[in-house]
């Protein structure tokens, strides 16, 4: 084995959008936007196509437009409507490095992903696995010696973030 390899860490993507059909004859697609505004995805790239499959491919210099009722887009190499229809499903993700710093206090998701999370007492309450959003309030699902579903509510429960330590401190009862 030799020593001089390192392994580089698992690049991060995030999830920004989807194709959700074929748009005329050109090979336009119609996208689910999840930025805000929707036309914002186009400001993120390069974008990392995933098929329902799984399989990847990078795309550069994707183009298009919020027509009020979709976001249409054209991507490089796609010129008929069977191409864009096989899009069909694709996810459209982007490295994590291509999206601006958060505001201060805020954060991306795939940031606090892999925190350990403590309590304000030191107890240690395990990983966060994931985020969701319920409507009221985002929630950190974190795992440990079992599953928790603690509301991201800065102050009230969520005291600090401290991705030096990498760590993540609530105010939670640790017996609920």
């Amino acid at each position: 084995m030799n020593d001089d390899v390192r392994s580089t860490p698992p690049r991060k993507l995030i999830l920004l959008g989807a194709v959700s059909g074929a748009v005329g004859l050109r090979g336009e697609v119609k996208l689910l936007s999840w930025t805000d505004p929707r036309a914002a995805i186009f400001r993120y790239q390069p974008w990392i196509l995933r098929a329902p499959g799984g399989a990847e491919r990078e795309v550069q210099g994707a183009r298009g437009r919020d027509t009020g009722k979709h976001v249409v887009a054209t991507l490089p190499g796609i010129g008929d409507r069977d191409a864009a229809e096989a899009l069909r499903g694709t996810e459209i993700l982007v490295p994590r490095e291509a999206l601006p710093p958060p505001a201060p206090g805020e954060y991306y998701w795939v940031d606090l992903e892999g925190l350990r999370v403590v309590t304000v007492e030191g107890v240690a309450l395990g990983e966060v696995s994931h985020l969701l959003s319920t409507g009221a309030n985002d929630v950190m699902v974190v795992r440990g010696e079992r599953e928790r579903m603690l509301p991201f509510v800065q102050p009230d429960y969520v005291k600090s973030v401290d991705f030096d330590a990498g760590t993540i401190t609530v105010d939670w009862d640790p017996e609920f």
